[in-house]
């Protein structure tokens, strides 16, 4: 044993009955009843006073009481100079009762002391204790010898039993303040990761449809300082207008999403090139379901890579090829280049920041940069 063990006292969580269960509860405060009447039982009977000698031998009794109360509120707080003044205290009177023929109440609050400094002090402090207590008993008691030693013996085993079972008890019901701490942690942690995962999800489809109507409002701009014919202007307006009701339909996609209602993402793709001038789609391998994170980050980095060909190569084609394989979903968007468009220093260049974001949340990658002939974008997400 260490000596940690030796000055160790019982935690608060065992020496208090507070978390314990009513029935528990019920029946320590019955047996300290039952050990108060059997002291004032045998102050009546058998003690060999009568007149104010009964009088003081039952006030002295209520004295071990209190004290006896005392000294379970001093070894809750942890005051070793207390508890140890309050047995001292406990034991005189004991020794006092012996004198004047109280022995039963002195058997009694030696068995007492002796038991609860087991239970309730460090070992340090309680096995002196419990010895003196105990060898009091030892020598005042009139059994046979054989049954003085099993009961001493069997005393001292139960003082230490129960202070197993206190430190058991205080043990649980730290685990539980741990875990219920734990979960209350997990929860949070799951709300505000639920919190981000909206959050994100509304940043991606405004971001995506405001930034390709900014796209054409900013050409209707520049067409207009330059004098462009009206139909000209009108058709970027048009356009606007066209990705305001895509905005709003992919914010009514998205908020299906965060319920869990997702379409087939080869579906969604196969809308999003039909609605692109010059795009097309190739799905490979076995297809399969999609969780709604990765079916969203496949979605949103096909919708940013298309907004960024309009923005920096406007006329270019562009190649979307979705691959299935067997632990990851593969995402390859590529674009023949072209001349810049007038719209090409726009932005602030979040877009492609935010995709990586979203695959290394998810444990994927996302790559981006020059191909043989334009850009090429390429997504990975595991399955």
């Amino acid at each position: 044993m260490t000596e940690n063990v030796w000055t160790r006292w019982p935690s608060r969580e065992a020496l208090t009955l507070s978390a314990s269960s009513r029935p528990r509860r019920a029946l320590s405060r019955t047996v300290r009843v039952l050990v108060l009447a059997m002291l004032l039982w045998g102050a009546f009977r058998d003690a060999p006073v009568r007149g104010w000698e009964l009088g003081g031998a039952i006030a002295g009794i209520f004295v071990a009481a209190a004290a006896a109360w005392g000294l379970y509120r001093t070894t809750l707080a942890h005051r070793l100079v207390r508890s140890l003044a309050l047995l001292v205290l406990l034991l005189a009177m004991a020794v006092a009762g012996g004198a004047v023929g109280l022995t039963v109440p002195a058997l009694v609050i030696w068995c007492g002391c002796a038991v609860t400094a087991l239970e309730r002090l460090p070992l340090v402090a309680a096995l002196p204790v419990a010895s003196l207590a105990l060898s009091a008993y030892a020598v005042v008691n009139d059994d046979a010898r054989l049954t003085t030693v099993a009961t001493t013996a069997g005393l001292a085993l139960a003082g230490y039993v129960l202070r197993l079972d206190a430190e058991a008890r205080g043990q649980s019901q730290r685990l539980l303040a741990q875990e219920r701490a734990a979960r209350a942690a997990e929860a949070e942690s799951a709300a505000l990761a639920e919190r981000a995962r909206i959050a994100r999800e509304i940043h991606d489809v405004l971001a995506h449809s405001l930034s390709a109507q900014l796209v054409h409002l900013e050409a209707a701009r520049l067409l207009i300082e330059r004098g462009a014919e009206r139909e000209r202007v009108l058709e970027r307006v048009v356009a606007a207008r066209g990705m305001a009701r895509e905005g709003l339909a992919e914010t009514r996609q998205a908020l299906s999403a965060l319920r869990g209602e997702v379409s087939p993402v080869e579906e969604f793709l196969t809308e999003l090139v039909t609605a692109a001038d010059g795009a097309d789609v190739t799905v490979a391998g076995e297809r399969r379901p999609l969780s709604a994170e990765a079916s969203q980050a496949v979605r949103r980095v096909a919708q940013e890579a298309l907004t960024n060909v309009r923005k920096h190569a406007p006329g270019a084609r562009v190649h979307l090829r979705l691959e299935y394989a067997e632990r990851q979903v593969t995402l390859d968007v590529r674009d023949t280049g072209g001349p810049p468009g007038e719209l090409s220093g726009t932005g602030g260049g979040y877009g492609l920041l935010g995709m990586r974001e979203r695959a290394e949340l998810l444990g994927g990658s996302l790559e981006a940069g020059p191909g043989e002939e334009g850009f090429v974008v390429t997504l990975k997400v595991p399955v």
